[in-house]
């Protein structure tokens, strides 16, 4: 198994996703009215594809998961261009931090990095944000699920792609528990050829996660739960 897509939900998602293209510099895959998509190739890492798919009504629910766009000591011409394709200032909450926090054109909050050694070699995402009732539980089921290992980042637990380079997967401690309404953004895993699917949905029970079967209709993928009830989808193998 292996991480592949971060998805988004999106009312507009040709909209939202050229403005994530544009500011990663990623490169367009399908824009269709089933959704927008696009690549973000690390050199001598992982391939993330950013997935935007529609949905009728602005979600509601609170960020708990977001990215850490890199900047560096470039970190005021980063939010300039953000800002110009269509980004706004965010309070949240952060108060005084190093780091500049940004509303997407759908309001979906990130943040600008200061510059930071741990972000070496990341790419222009330099992290992924999770919201954990207990980071170091949820460390081992992803580490599991996706193949990423231990970072020994500042977060209370990190893992990266095993390669080394990519964004780092961060889990931090959630500021209230997950509530009824389904995240904006999620994670989708593609299994292997080796993979049985129904062992998998076994390991993630028994790790804690939980399979969810929404009335979606039919479709190829399964869907899940992490133990802090983060929603993300199994996808068959290629």
């Amino acid at each position: 198994m292996y991480l592949e897509n971060i998805v988004f939900d999106a009312v507009d998602p040709r909209r939202l996703g050229t403005f994530w293209q544009d500011l990663l510099g990623a490169e367009l895959l399908t824009d269709s009215p089933e959704g927008f998509e696009t690549r973000l190739s690390i050199p001598g890492g992982p391939d993330l594809d950013l997935c935007f798919q529609p949905v009728p009504d602005p979600p509601a629910d609170p960020v708990r998961l977001h990215l850490d766009v890199l900047s560096g000591p470039a970190r005021d011409a980063v939010v300039a261009e953000a800002l110009r394709l269509g980004a706004r200032h965010l309070d949240i909450g952060q108060g005084n931090v190093p780091w500049v926090v940004l509303g997407d054109p759908e309001s979906n909050a990130f943040c600008v990095m200061d510059d930071r050694t741990a972000h070496r070699d990341t790419g222009p995402i330099a992290a992924i944000p999770i919201d954990s009732a207990d980071p170091e539980r949820d460390a081992r089921f992803w580490a599991w699920l996706t193949g990423w290992t231990d970072a020994g980042a500042a977060a209370p637990r990190t893992l990266r792609h095993p390669s080394l380079r990519g964004p780092l997967l961060e889990f931090c401690e959630e500021p209230a528990p997950k509530s009824e309404l389904k995240n904006r953004m999620h994670l989708d895993v593609r299994l292997e050829a080796a993979d049985d699917p129904d062992e998998v949905a076994a390991g993630i029970g028994a790790r804690g996660g939980r399979e969810l079967r929404p009335d979606w209709g039919d479709i190829p993928w399964r869907v899940y739960q992490d133990p802090s009830g983060n929603e993300f989808c199994v996808l068959p193998a290629p």
